[in-house]
C-alpha cells in the first residue's frame, strides 16, 4: 500500500514538472460554461433572392457555425408582422434579435421597451435607446464608383435605376450613383423608377424597359428579390448593369459589369460577438469600406471591355474613399 502510494505520488509530481495537470471538468476551469446565446433574423422578404435578405441569412447561419448561437428567423411582410417578430424573440428571451432594413427601426424601439434584456439591431435607420441600435452599411461607397463607371462607359449619356419600395436607404444609394456620374459628367442623366415593392419581378422588368426605351445603356438596382427582373430585361435589350448588396456578377454574367457588395455575414457575426460577451454600446454603427464590409467587385468576364482608363479612374478614387480623403455623400436618414 505504502509502495502504491510513494508511486502515485512520484507520478503526479512529474506530470506537475512536464506541465500536464490532471484534467479539469470545464466547469472547474472555465466557470459555469457559457450558455449558448439566442439570435433571431426578421427579413422584409425571401431569404432566396440572392441578394439583401440572402446575405442577412448568411449573416444568421454565420452566427449559429461561429459562435454556436440557436438561431431563428422569420419573414414579415407587414407593420405588424414586424412588431409581432421581435415582441416574440422578446418574450422567448432572446438576446439578439436583427431587423434587416431601415423600415424596422420603429419596431424595434417598441420591442426594446418592452423587453430591455433582449438587444434590438436594425441594419440601416438612426435610432438608438439602450438596448436599439442601427448597422449602417456604407453601400454609398461602392454605389458612386458604380455611377462614375456608368458615366465613362455609356454610349448614350444615360443611366436608369429601378427601385423597389422607396425608403432612404435606397434613395441614399441612388443620390450617391448619381454624384458619382456626375463627377464625370455634370450632363449625364440618371433616371429612377420605383415600383413599389421587392417582390414583383414582372413590374422591375417593365420598369427596366421603360429606362431602355428612355435610352438608358447602364441599370443599377435596388429591388432586393424584384432584381432578377431587371436582368432579365437588361439581357433582352442587352444593356450593361451592376449586382447590389450581394455579388451578383454570376446570376446574369453577359451583362452585369460589376456588384457593389456588403459583408452583412461578417457585420452580423461581430455584432453578435459584442453582445454575447458584453461589449454592445448603443449608437450608430457605421459600416463601410475602411472596415471591409463595403466592395466593389468586378466581373472578370466583362472587366475586359471597360477602358484601362475608367478601371485607373475607379481605383484611384476607391482608394481615397478607403483611406478617408474623399467622403461619399449620402441621403438623411
Amino acid at each position: 500500500m505504502k509502495k502504491s502510494i510513494v508511486l502515485l505520488a512520484v507520478l503526479a509530481f512529474l506530470s506537475c514538472r512536464k506541465g500536464e495537470a490532471p484534467a479539469a471538468p470545464a466547469a472547474t476551469a472555465t466557470g459555469a460554461a457559457r450558455k449558448a446565446m439566442k439570435v433571431g433574423l426578421l427579413t422584409p422578404g425571401s431569404v432566396n433572392d440572392n441578394g439583401w435578405n440572402a446575405i442577412a441569412y448568411e449573416g444568421l447561419q454565420r452566427v449559429h457555425s461561429e459562435l454556436g448561437a440557436e438561431i431563428s428567423h422569420q419573414e414579415t411582410k407587414t407593420p405588424a408582422e414586424v412588431e409581432e417578430g421581435f415582441r416574440s424573440y422578446g418574450a422567448k428571451g432572446f438576446d439578439l434579435a436583427f431587423g434587416h432594413g431601415f423600415e424596422f427601426q420603429d419596431a424595434a424601439m417598441k420591442a426594446g421597451a418592452q423587453y430591455p434584456d433582449t438587444v434590438f439591431i436594425t441594419t440601416s435607420g438612426s435610432s438608438v435607446a439602450k438596448n436599439v441600435s442601427p448597422m449602417v452599411f456604407e453601400l454609398e461607397q461602392a454605389t458612386y464608383l458604380l455611377g462614375m463607371i456608368a458615366a465613362r462607359e455609356s454610349k448614350t449619356g444615360k443611366a436608369g435605376l429601378v427601385g423597389g419600395i422607396k425608403l432612404p436607404s435606397i434613395d441614399s444609394t441612388f443620390l450617391a450613383f448619381k454624384a458619382g456620374a456626375h463627377a464625370v459628367n455634370p450632363k449625364f442623366e440618371v433616371k429612377e423608377i420605383y415600383t413599389g415593392n421587392f417582390d414583383d419581378l414582372g413590374a422591375a422588368r417593365v420598369a427596366t424597359l421603360s429606362l431602355a426605351n428612355a435610352g438608358a445603356d447602364f441599370i443599377f438596382h435596388q429591388a432586393n428579390e424584384a432584381g432578377r427582373g431587371v436582368f432579365q430585361a437588361c439581357q433582352e435589350r442587352q444593356l450593361r448593369c451592376f449586382g447590389s448588396n450581394k455579388n451578383q456578377n454570376d446570376l446574369a454574367p453577359d451583362v452585369i459589369v460589376a456588384s457593389a457588395v456588403l459583408d452583412v455575414p461578417g457585420a452580423f457575426v461581430h455584432m453578435a460577438r459584442l453582445v454575447r460577451d458584453k461589449q454592445f454600446q448603443p449608437k450608430v454603427h457605421w459600416l463601410g469600406m475602411k472596415d471591409g464590409i463595403v466592395s466593389l467587385v468586378w466581373n472578370e468576364k466583362l472587366k475586359p471591355t471597360v477602358s484601362p482608363a475608367t478601371i485607373a479612374e475607379v481605383e484611384r478614387m476607391e482608394k481615397q474613399i478607403r483611406d478617408g480623403s474623399f467622403e461619399v455623400p449620402r441621403g438623411k436618414f
